[in-house]
């Protein structure tokens, strides 16, 4: 499986994609904190984070006997790079292109 398929499957859940949604507004969260928001086992949690985790969209650090969970956007933003940029850029480039254009002829 390749870095971007770990990524699309850890996007592929609603429930993955809400822990996501917690980490951004709040960075830093304990496994506890996480599960508080969600009405799931401490083991369904864990199973998410760790596909997370695998996919390098979530990074741990602990901090004495507390496991952090923090947000890594890297994984999306080259997902982002890869797949929405190439399809966006013509689009761009020919807006910019005839503005330019139009600017010239006044």
């Amino acid at each position: 499986m390749t870095d971007d398929d770990r990524v699309f499957k850890a996007l592929a859940d609603p429930t993955r994609r809400f822990l996501l949604d917690l980490l951004f507004a709040r960075d830093g969260r304990t496994q506890s904190e996480l599960e508080a928001e969600l009405e799931m086992s401490r083991f369904g949690v864990a199973k998410h984070l760790k596909v997370l985790e695998d996919a390098g969209l979530v990074v741990t650090r602990r901090v004495g006997r507390e496991k952090l969970h923090h947000l890594n956007p890297v994984p999306i933003r080259l997902i982002h790079d890869r797949w929405i940029d190439k399809y966006t850029e013509p689009r761009l480039s020919a807006l910019t292109d005839l503005k330019a254009q139009l600017e010239s002829e006044e």
